[in-house]
């Protein structure tokens, strides 16, 4: 039977595509032709009995997969399962989560053959060759690769390509990629040493060249996804490729480009040059994202994490890319990060949300195989969970209870300020309470509990109820705010039985729009109707085009006393 084998990974949901086993797909059809490669994907909520008989078709002699740390566990299990199926396949293991921790990988997984750490472009084709030949893999000199001899086992350092990589964005990529979010890379490495992250230990920055970049562009936007995700480290750290990409797509946009797609970019924003904003702030409304990576705004923190970061120049360009309104803006700290405790990391909180990014996300570390925080235990003292993901448990700093209210307070505001459903209630308790952000959404994760099986609905109730028994919230202007939402928000047009308040008032609202031309409703087009009692007026929305930024519907606003008698 000819040799052949089958590259795997495990997402961790269906809309995620896999990028990494097709890179190895288009390695092996540049550099051994000559052999057959199948990539076979499946997810972590999938029956791993389902993903075991695609891999398991036609019998390959060798398995790769592709590890990270939301998978891992999946894998290991699904590989062990693999080895007594097909007990004389070679399984071999790539990715961050193997790369630099390979050997105990090997000590402690007996179905593993061998681990390919770092970048596998080059090294898995000569790995399957040597296999394909039935020479031993470990006298190849093969970059990256580690595996045993005997009960020795031998390790080798990640791989790390000087140049271009083949693109992996082949017809068959294409075809399996079925509109999920297509994710692109246009350079390797990143030119800072953050002692949480790994991407620092992927080698010096190189960028591949731009006409390839702006062919993978077209091609990606073309394919049906809505998203294309660039997973370059930090998309500006070189000006001039980011703007060229930026001015390409600019250019196309609404034309080779289908208007609709979003570009989602990872970016420093502290090192904005003043060209990016001009062509950031041209973008069509909808047609980029930006995540800007934060952390934490004390300065020691920073430091000690060896973060560069210009705090007051960060906060300055986050908020001139917020006022564009035309960019989904997401800004992320995390929590459990040294000599921050619960009052500083509240003073970043409060400066993060004060920056009115479409989206706060918190965050909490997690302490990588080859990251510094994990590996230099007497610099970076915590206590963390010893499976995946890793997650902090407590540090100097933080305490255990300390940890579990940040919890909670990333609870509601995920729930309140992420979800966008929340915005103008926040807005206004937050104004009327006088509440640090910080105070209020903690407050409110404590007396919420846990949500998991709460419904928009029942979430709705209780927010309209732990809001009222804060000092200076008015019941009725929080109820103005909180229908507001609800409309602006939800296309159904119906409001919950919290908010709900029968009154014949509605119905002429209702009568006396249906009968001006200038706010008649269009047929077939779905409208929601209610009375704001404070503020006297009467609003509507029309679900017809949800802004892609705001996530809401335009609402519309009548004064009670304007309305028709009629």
């Amino acid at each position: 039977m000819a040799f052949f084998a089958a590259l795997c990974a495990i997402n961790a949901k269906y809309i995620h595509s896999s990028l990494a086993p097709w890179c190895l797909a288009a390695g092996v059809e540049a550099y051994a032709p000559e052999l057959t490669v199948r990539v076979v994907e499946g997810t972590i909520n999938e029956p791993p009995e389902a993903v075991l008989e695609r891999i398991c078709d036609g019998a390959p002699k060798a398995v790769t997969f592709s590890c990270y740390l939301w998978n891992i566990t999946e894998t290991l299990t699904l590989a062990a399962r693999l080895k007594q199926r097909l007990p004389g396949a070679v399984v071999a293991l790539g990715g961050p989560e193997v790369s630099y921790n390979a050997a105990d990988v090997l000590r402690e997984n007996p179905q593993i053959d061998y681990i390919l750490s770092g970048e596998g472009e080059q090294s898995v084709p000569a790995f399957l060759r040597c296999l394909a030949a039935g020479t031993d893999p470990l006298t190849a000199n093969i970059p990256g690769l580690c595996g045993r001899e005997g009960q020795t086992v031998v390790e080798s350092a990640p791989c790390v390509l000087p140049g271009d990589v083949p693109s992996p964005y082949t017809p068959a990529y294409l075809s399996a990629l079925g509109g999920r979010i297509a994710y692109l890379e246009t350079s390797r490495g990143c030119p800072y040493s953050c002692a949480f992250c790994l991407s620092g230990r992927c080698g010096k920055p190189r960028w591949f060249g731009l006409d390839r970049a702006f062919r993978d562009i077209l091609t990606l936007a073309n394919s049906g996804a809505k998203t294309v995700k660039f997973i370059d480290r930090t998309f500006n750290a070189n000006p001039r490729h980011a703007n060229a990409i930026l001015a390409f797509i600019l250019e196309h946009y609404g034309r080779d480009i289908p208007a609709g797609v979003c570009f989602h970019f990872e970016i420093a924003g502290d090192i904005l040059k003043e060209e990016t904003f001009r062509l950031l702030e041209r973008m069509p409304v909808g047609a980029v994202q930006l995540e800007i990576g934060m952390q934490s705004f004390c300065e020691r923190t920073l430091e000690a994490v060896r973060r560069k970061t210009d705090t007051k120049v960060l906060k300055e360009n986050i908020r001139r890319l917020v006022e564009m309104g035309n960019m989904h803006i997401h800004i992320d700290l995390i929590a459990g990060l040294p000599f921050e405790d619960l009052s500083t990391f509240a003073k970043s909180f409060d400066e993060g949300y004060a920056l009115g990014a479409s989206m706060l996300q918190l965050g909490f570390l997690k302490l990588l195989h080859g990251a510094a925080m994990r590996e230099e235990t007497q610099v970076y003292p915590c206590e963390f969970s010893k499976t995946p993901p890793y997650e902090v448990q407590s540090t100097p700093w933080l305490s255990e209870e300390d940890l579990a209210l940040l919890h909670k307070t990333e609870d509601a505001l995920e729930r309140v300020y992420n979800s966008r459903r929340f915005r103008r209630t926040a807005a206004y308790v937050l104004e009327a309470s006088g509440m640090r952000p910080f105070d209020f959404y903690t407050a409110l994760g404590k007396a919420a509990g846990d949500t998991a099986r709460m419904d928009l609905d029942g979430y709705t109730s209780l927010v309209y109820a732990f809001c009222q028994t804060l000092p200076g919230v008015d019941p009725v202007l929080l109820r103005d705010a909180m229908v507001c939402d609800r409309l602006s928000t939800n296309a159904t047009g119906r409001l919950p039985a919290c908010l709900h308040i029968k009154d014949p008032l509605l119905a002429k609202a209702v009568r006396s729009l249906a009968q001006n031309p200038a706010t008649a409703p269009k047929p077939g087009v779905r409208r929601g109707v209610a009375l704001l009692y404070g503020a006297r007026q009467v609003v509507f929305v029309d679900y017809t085009q949800k802004n892609p930024v705001t996530a809401s519907y335009v609402l519309h606003r009548v004064p009670i006393d304007n309305l028709s008698d009629r």
